[in-house]
């Protein structure tokens, strides 16, 4: 290894883990992963998904960011760490948290360990679906429309939804905090060494889409807004600051602690965070007007669009749409669905329930034998169902489902919205249950696609990444034929990491762009799936049949 290389690492925080990728910024090569699963959210500590309830510890977060990237250093070889000019950090969102005067998440401290409310509000977690009606509610009683850049409809996955429901939820938490902060705001923030609330620099990318922040607005809606909406919100908009940043930005050096942590110099440039589903768009080497689909436990579609072109033209029931939150001279549009992987995973666990429960109680099985069975069935349920599904007959008449499993994302979100499955029989059998299910996120995908098409955006082609994109040929012809149209699959197993890595290549100086690195550090594509024509018309009539099921059961 030499010396002379430009290293660059990328920091994904996903739902269930973090990942660290080492890049080489010459060609974008992948010298070295690690991932760490969270410790605490692996025992669903601190949830309780009957009451959409998904909270996590910032103690994961900071774990994992130091496990993974020694082991990618330890991976790379003894002269990496030399190597290294940068670091950037994607996360989920929008999954926000309250902190003290300091930045201190408040579950950092010692009144507060072991309080939900003081930890990092996952994106999926929906407790706040009242106060995001109310939110719609109040929005048209004023002259601006704040609303107009989140595609006209708040949803309970947001930021201020969630900051007023903990605030009426917890005195004690409402007293502690300062501010709240999103987790790619925090981290980069947490390795620069930062001491001041105050001097958290926000990412255009959450404050846009999930923060009701506008350049057209002079920054947030302004204090009468939240206040009159509810006196608990009174000057938190005023903590918050006017500026945003877009991502190719530098927020600062690695401090002396992490750096001493880490094992790295403190010269390493640290980025501006943003959402991973935007990295990830950046990963997958984007182009305008084509949708970029990270597919894993839910879907976040992106797009990007010349600003010149679409700046006019706003669409409604998606997750917003903002200037530079994807690429810094583009309109970022986004979209999604809020279950994917998630559906099958519900779908899997459901039919191993009794499996599982017979494992756990047979003492007539060692222990090493029963956690490679129950890992064995794991990892080998949802593949034999997409076998099986993929050799049924396609017809009209199959059993038909919506994927509203945990509410609806996009169009226009909806999070009281439930799954149905209908047309079921004796002879319904599990293979055909998937194979509804499966049908059901690729015509939710669809809806997506008909909404941009429909408010005047067109979509030229889709861009597949994820570990579904990668993983399940079966989805992806599926979605193919659903949506009448090709997907190609991104090579990269970490599109969103790597994107992170492209920014970070961009914040240290070694390209001038992202563009630039986009260019020179994409690892391009593996695969392409092309509609079976004859499929895509019966997929035509039963789309139609979904949608239909969907008004009968969405009112």
């Amino acid at each position: 290894m030499s010396g002379k290389r430009d290293y660059v690492i990328g920091l994904d925080y996903g739902t269930d883990s973090v990942r660290a990728v080492l890049v080489d910024t010459q060609n974008g090569a992948e010298i070295a992963a690690s991932v760490h699963y969270y410790k605490r959210w692996k025992q669903q500590a601190f949830c309780n998904p009957a009451k959409s309830i998904f909270r996590q510890h910032p103690l994961d977060y900071t774990e994992g960011l130091e496990a993974t990237i020694t082991a990618v250093l330890q991976k790379a070889g003894k002269e990496a760490a030399a190597c290294i000019r940068g670091i950037s950090v994607d996360t989920t969102g929008s999954t926000p948290v309250a902190v003290d005067r300091t930045g201190t998440p408040l579950a950092l401290t010692a009144a507060f360990e072991h309080n939900p409310n003081a930890m990092f509000v996952l994106w999926k977690d929906h407790s706040a679906v009242h106060e995001a009606e109310e939110i719609n509610a109040h929005a048209p009683s004023f002259g601006t429309n704040y609303l107009q850049y989140v595609g006209g409809i708040y949803s309970s996955e947001w930021f201020w939804a969630k900051l007023l429901h903990i605030l009426r939820q917890d005195e004690a938490v409402k007293d502690a905090m300062y501010t709240w902060v999103e987790h790619c705001d925090w981290i980069p923030f947490l390795l620069t060494g930062g001491t001041d609330a105050n001097n958290i620099m926000r990412s255009v990318c959450a404050a846009g889409h999930k923060g009701l922040w506008s350049a057209s607005f002079g920054g947030y809606p302004p204090n009468d807004f939240f206040a009159s909406l509810d006196p608990l919100l009174d000057g938190m908009v005023n903590r918050l600051g006017k500026q945003t940043y877009t991502a190719d930005k530098a927020v600062g050096k690695l401090s002396a602690e992490w750096a001493n942590k880490l094992g790295l110099s403190t010269d390493v440039v640290i980025g501006v965070g943003a959402f991973d589903a935007h990295m990830g768009a950046v990963g997958g080497e984007v182009e305008p007007y084509f949708l970029s689909k990270v597919m894993g436990t839910s879907t976040c579609d992106m797009m990007v669009a010349p600003t010149h072109e679409v700046e006019n033209t706003l669409v409604r029931g998606i997750c917003g749409q903002v200037d530079g939150s994807i690429l810094p001279d583009m309109i970022g549009l986004e979209a999604g669905q809020s279950a994917f992987g998630d559906i099958y995973a519900w779908f899997r666990n459901l039919l191993l329930w009794s499996t599982e429960h017979a494992l756990a109680h047979a003492n007539f099985i060692d222990d090493e034998t029963r956690e490679k069975l129950q890992d064995y069935l794991q990892k080998q349920t949802i593949t034999a169902l997409s076998e099986a599904a993929a050799q049924l007959p396609l017809h009209e008449d199959l059993e038909l489902a919506t994927d509203w499993l945990n509410g609806r994302r996009t169009p226009d979100a909806n999070q009281l919205l439930k799954g149905t499955i209908t047309n079921l029989s004796l002879g319904t059998d599990a293979p055909r249950m998937f194979r509804a299910l499966a049908e059901a996120t690729c015509f939710g995908a669809r809806a997506i696609v008909e909404r941009f098409t429909e408010q005047g955006i067109p979509v030229k082609g889709l861009i597949g990444m994820g570990g579904v994109a990668k993983k399940s040929p079966f989805i992806m012809q599926m979605m193919s034929d659903v949506m009448n149209m090709p997907i190609k699959i991104h090579k990269s197993e970490q599109t969103c990491a790597v994107g992170a890595a492209m920014f970070a290549a961009t914040v240290a100086g070694i390209y001038p762009t992202v563009q630039d690195a986009m260019q020179k550090m994409g690892s391009g594509f593996d695969a392409t799936y092309t509609p079976n024509a004859n499929d895509a018309v019966i997929y035509e009539k039963r789309y139609k049949a979904y949608k239909a099921l969907g008004d009968k059961t969405s009112v």
